[in-house]
C-alpha cells in the first residue's frame, strides 16, 4: 500500500475510535496526510520495519511503534527511529532524482536472492 492510502486509513480508524501508529519511510507524505502518530524510519522505500532479515532491528522498531501508540500525548506526533541504513545514504541520491538506475551484476543477483528468500518465508507463513 502507498503511504497516502495507509495514512488515510489510519485517520479513518482514529476517527472511529481505533488508535493507530504508522511506521513509514516517507515522512513528508505521511505528515502531510495528518496521521495521529508516525514512527519515521529514514530507510529506502519498502523498508519501514528495518533491514531485511535483521529480526532484532525489526523487533526494536515494532516496540518503538507500540511505545509511541501508548505515550503520544497530542495529535500528529512524530518520532524518528535512531537507525541509519548500513550502506550509508547513497540510496537517497538515486531516489531523489528523475533518473532511476537499474540494478546490474552482483547487485541484481543479491536482490533476486533476497526476493527468493522472502517468497520462501512467505510460503512457510513466516512473514
Amino acid at each position: 500500500m502507498c503511504h497516502q492510502t495507509v495514512s488515510l486509513v489510519a485517520r479513518h480508524l482514529e476517527a472511529n475510535g481505533i488508535p493507530t501508529v504508522v511506521i513509514a519511510t516517507a515522512q513528508d507524505i505521511v505528515e502531510r496526510c495528518g496521521v495521529p502518530r508516525l514512527l519515521f524510519v529514514d530507510f529506502p522505500l519498502g523498508n519501514p520495519c528495518g533491514i531485511p532479515f535483521d529480526t532484532d532491528m525489526q523487533s526494536q522498531i515494532l516496540e518503538m511503534a507500540l511505545g509511541l501508540l501508548e505515550t503520544a500525548e497530542e495529535p500528529r506526533t512524530t518520532t524518528v527511529a535512531p537507525y541509519t541504513w548500513p550502506a550509508g545514504e547513497k540510496w537517497k541520491e538515486t531516489i531523489f532524482t528523475e533518473e532511476q538506475p537499474f540494478l546490474e551484476g552482483e547487485a541484481y543477483d543479491n536482490w533476486m536472492d533476497a526476493k527468493k528468500r522472502y517468497c520462501k518465508l512467505k510460503e512457510e507463513g513466516k512473514t
